[in-house]
């Protein structure tokens, strides 16, 4: 891991570290820790392109203090960042980069930052936790700044331009660099996402130049403090106690020291934690057993105090039929509340004399199978009455993985839709798996939304029966576009502009353009085979063949190289006829390329050497004849 994260103290601040990029061009694979408590962690995959790209240093390029969104988070100088590129070099071969989050991230206390958005642009998809899509309000752009803008603060040795900076467009959830696409130094942005996000990717598109574009990310810690005392004892050291965040993932526990203090030092500056106490035997909490804490403006702090059981003390235990434990259960008796710790059990004292009966609040996804029967508080007695348990069964689950050949596709949004109407939503996993836990009986069409650089190489939705028992492998299948480039240029190795290419495939043809640079390109290909013809410009030949073919696979392969050549007209002269003995010359004759001589200028000189060579003949034949007189 690249930039480990410091341990936290009271409010701190750190920028995330990453492993090094693995893989190939189009398929590169990598991972980021952006905190460490609760570890708030993404693997990452990106088919972007080769070519200056990878896991940097920072030690020469840096958000420095000066910039927005180093005044909150500080300075990135030396800490690292993540360079990619687009899939392929042309206007419709975006790469796709995905940060699948191990656990959706929290609602606050952490930044995304996108930089050297100039001669490029970038579109944000984001999915929450529960399957929706994020909109520009829940994204949290902040601001547009250059990094490299004289009079910033701590600023690396780049030069830039301080209105220089990306355009947001809330609509598309695009960033775009400068209006003239010109390539330039320190365009970036920041955002803070206020919704728990799943997924996140990032579509980015060259418009101009060699692109390349900056990914960092950063996050706020703070404490949460307290104390345990007893009414009577006073402060109580050794009682344990646990931290729960908004995922209802316990995250920390630790337990009272000297003075019955506690700390939950370094945790991720957002809302949703839970502390609770687990008061020590023969004691109950005053009050409630578990504090919600916030920790997004400031550190948090979580009292407790706690006394003796009053007789008669009530308590039980809730499992599901595994006999696992089912924590945060709302137990009632006679309007006495508690709810069930992480190990399924609960305690409720004070009970009066006579006979009860405990219920509880049967959590989502679950029904009740087996109720705790009536008890009875004898008169004068201070026995506890133990064992008031109940069972719970949990609904089936129904799962499966979205794939692209052969390997999963993270980010992906499965719906599954039930009696009722309902409609729920999940993201696939880095894995390409997902799941809908704790389902009603009943039938389902689970679908899938085909995610930007996909096609379908199946159905995009299933019906499937929901019973007693899970179920599995409601699998689904993509294939990746591919893309297509080539460059045009003479024999003499200048670029031609405005060359028509054609491209024939599965969908059908297409055709493009040359740019100013000789290059052409074609995105979002579906696997198939494609043939690439170039019509030559007037006056122009191709030199070789004026036509290949290429083969994109479900691996979505960018076919590069796809060059042309191409070569002046070179016309080959056909001399004029002449007259025969049988008539004149036939008509339809060429003239020949001008040589400073006219066509009849050789014809009266073959006539010459005709009658030359005839008056030779003559002389030879008058001389024999002498010599044999």
């Amino acid at each position: 891991m690249v930039g480990a994260l410091p341990a936290a103290a009271a409010t701190t601040t750190s920028w995330a570290g990453w492993e090094l990029l693995s893989g190939s061009p189009g398929a590169y694979t990598s991972s980021v820790q952006i905190a460490a408590q609760p570890a708030v962690s993404a693997t990452v995959t990106s088919d972007s392109r080769g070519g200056q790209v990878g896991v940097i240093s920072g030690a020469s390029t840096w958000l420095a203090e000066g910039t927005p969104v180093g005044a909150k988070y500080g300075s990135s100088a030396g800490q690292p960042y993540v360079n990619l590129r687009p899939k392929a070099d042309n206007a419709t071969s975006p790469s796709t980069t995905t940060y699948s989050f191990a656990a959706p991230t929290p609602a606050s206390g952490w930044t995304f930052v996108l930089g050297d958005i100039d001669a490029d642009s970038v579109r944000i998809h984001a999915v929450a936790g529960d399957g929706h899509v994020l909109d520009a309000a829940e994204l949290g752009f902040r601001e547009g700044f250059n990094y490299c803008a004289p009079g910033v603060v701590g600023k690396p040795s780049c030069t830039g331009d301080a209105a220089d900076v990306p355009t947001w467009n809330p609509t598309t959830l695009t960033l775009t660099g400068n209006q003239a696409a010109a390539d330039t130094s320190g365009a970036a942005a920041w955002f803070e996402p206020s919704t728990p996000i799943s997924s996140l990717t990032f579509f980015f598109t060259r418009r101009a130049g060699f692109p390349v574009y900056q990914t960092w990310f950063a996050s706020i810690a703070r404490d949460i403090t307290g104390t345990v005392t007893d009414v009577a004892e006073g402060p109580l050291e050794g009682v344990e106690l646990s931290l729960t965040d908004a995922n209802g993932t316990v995250v920390a526990t630790t337990t009272t020291t000297t003075g019955g203090t506690y700390a939950f030092p370094g945790f991720v500056a957002t809302d949703g934690y839970s502390v609770r106490v687990t008061p020590p035997d023969g004691k109950i909490a005053q009050s409630a057993v578990s504090q919600d804490v916030d920790l997004t403006d400031e550190d948090g702090v979580a009292d407790f105090t706690v006394r003796d059981i009053v007789p008669v003390a009530v308590s039980g235990r809730i499992t599901d039929t595994d006999g696992l434990p089912i924590a945060g259960v709302t137990v009632t008796i006679d309007g006495l509340t508690t709810t069930t710790d992480a190990d399924g059990r609960y305690v409720i004292d004070d009970v009066p004399v006579g006979d009860h009966t405990a219920t509880i609040t049967t959590p989502d996804g679950y029904t009740l199978v087996t109720s705790a029967p009536p008890f009875t508080v004898p008169e004068d007695s201070e026995t506890p009455i133990t064992d008031v348990d109940f069972v719970v069964a949990e609904h089936p689950s129904l799962s499966g993985t979205v794939q692209s050949n052969g390997a999963g596709v993270a980010g992906v949004t499965v719906t599954a839709s039930g009696p009722g109407g309902s409609t729920l939503s999940a993201v696939t996993d880095a894995n390409g798996d997902y799941s809908f836990p704790r389902l009603p009986a009943g039938e389902y069409t689970v679908g899938i939304e085909v995610p930007s650089g996909y096609s379908a190489s199946g159905p995009v939705a299933r019906d499937e029966s929901v019973g007693a028992t899970d179920v599995e492998d409601v699998d689904f299948e993509l294939a990746r576009l591919g893309a297509i480039d080539g460059v045009v240029r003479t024999d003499g190795g200048t670029p031609v502009a405005g060359v028509a290419i054609t491209v024939e495939g599965p969908d059908g043809t297409q055709q493009v353009a040359t740019d100013a640079d000789g290059a052409y390109g074609l995105g979002t290909l579906p696997p198939g085979t494609y043939t690439i013809t170039v019509t030559p410009p007037a006056g122009t030949a191709v030199v070789g063949a004026a036509s290949r073919t290429v083969v994109i696979t479900a691996a979505g392969e960018v076919v590069v190289d796809q060059d042309f050549t191409l070569g002046a007209v070179v016309v080959t002269p056909t001399p004029t006829p002449t007259p025969t003995d049988s008539g004149p010359a036939p008509t339809g004759g060429t003239k020949l390329p001008a040589t400073g001589l006219a066509p009849e200028t050789f014809l009266w000189a073959g006539i010459g050497a005709a009658v030359l060579i005839i008056g030779g003949i003559l002389v030879v034949v008058s001389r024999r004849r002498s010599k044999g007189d």
